[in-house]
């Protein structure tokens, strides 16, 4: 395993291109990585829950056969693997890409990294995406909350998808966002605007009632049920004692730097899923990368995600 020096994540310990190699030879040797993490006492029927269950049947993609309900099934049932084509070598190779890239990895890179179509290189990070989703608990606080706006500048969009309605944040996307100072997790979301009504539900669905919540002078944060406090960005003040929202927007500050830098466009269809991915990764960052490994492949588990959902 690599060792990294960086200043403040030097505790963590990261894996090699070479030793990924190493971990992941072949389809075999990844497929017993997912089934470890999946079912660590043993295969489980993703059909009946029974621990009944036949290994090593002669059967081309299902290896597994329950005794109790007598189904046959792979480690990619009842994942967002699940009827999958692609071999378990490049879901493993795809899972890291995604996870150790901090800026996020285009379906064109992981098109040519992974020798498959672009068209199943965007469906598959679509689908590991999946495996970042939850709700991560309530933070306890003290917790920053701001929101953002995402998308395209006006003057660089063609003449015929301007809306010629102004500038700032027109023709974008609203996105809320909270960061709890004590663990550094942050949970974000798209939301329809930037009044009360959107903002403040989400940040009260994710926050303790006891948690100190600090903003900016939005009007909108005015009716918060909870111990509030702001900075004044509009007349420059950024740090008022314990007030400011530094920690959220330096979360801003990557999820555009990826947007402009790595992805170019995210749909306003399919935002939220990049903000998904965004966050998770951010929350992850303080395992090692073998664990981040790990992670996101316990949260494949029960997130199946069809094609025709996706573009549907």
């Amino acid at each position: 395993m690599t060792t990294a020096h960086a200043p403040g994540q030097s505790y963590r310990t990261g894996i090699s291109l070479i030793e990924l190699f190493r971990m992941f030879p072949d389809d075999a040797t990844a497929e017993a990585f997912f089934a470890a993490e999946r079912w660590p006492d043993g295969p489980e029927c993703p059909y009946c829950k029974s621990d009944n269950v036949q290994s090593g049947a002669k059967h081309k993609t299902m290896p597994f056969r329950c005794r109790a309900c007598r189904k046959r099934f792979s480690v990619k049932t009842g994942t967002v693997m699940e009827a999958s084509n692609v071999g378990c070598q490049k879901w493993a190779l795809a899972a890291f890409l995604l996870t150790t890239s901090l800026k996020g990895v285009s379906s064109m890179k992981l098109h040519r990294d992974l020798q498959v179509s672009q068209k199943t290189a965007w469906f598959m990070a679509h689908r590991i995406r999946q495996a970042w989703i939850n709700d991560g608990g309530l933070f306890d606080g003290p917790v920053e909350a701001d929101e953002t706006f995402i998308g395209g500048l006006e003057g660089n969009k063609h003449a015929a998808d301007k809306l010629h309605a102004g500038r700032g944040p027109v023709g974008k996307t609203a996105v809320v966002g909270i960061k709890d100072r004590e663990t550094g997790k942050v949970a974000a979301q798209v939301v329809s605007g930037t009044d009360a009504a959107s903002l403040v539900p989400f940040i009260t669905d994710r926050t303790d009632v006891e948690a100190t919540v600090y903003t900016d002078e939005h009007g909108a944060y005015r009716s918060l049920p909870r111990r509030h406090e702001t900075v004044a960005h509009s007349v420059g003040e950024y740090v008022n004692g314990q007030a400011h929202t530094n920690g959220i927007e330096s979360f801003w500050s990557m999820l555009k730097r990826g947007y402009h830098g790595t992805y170019h466009q995210m749909s306003r269809k399919h935002l939220d899923r990049y903000v998904t991915e965004f966050a998770g990764r951010h929350n992850q960052r303080p395992m090692d990368t073998i664990d981040q490994l790990r992670d996101v492949v316990r949260g494949m588990v029960g997130k199946r995600l069809r094609y025709s959902d996706l573009i549907g």
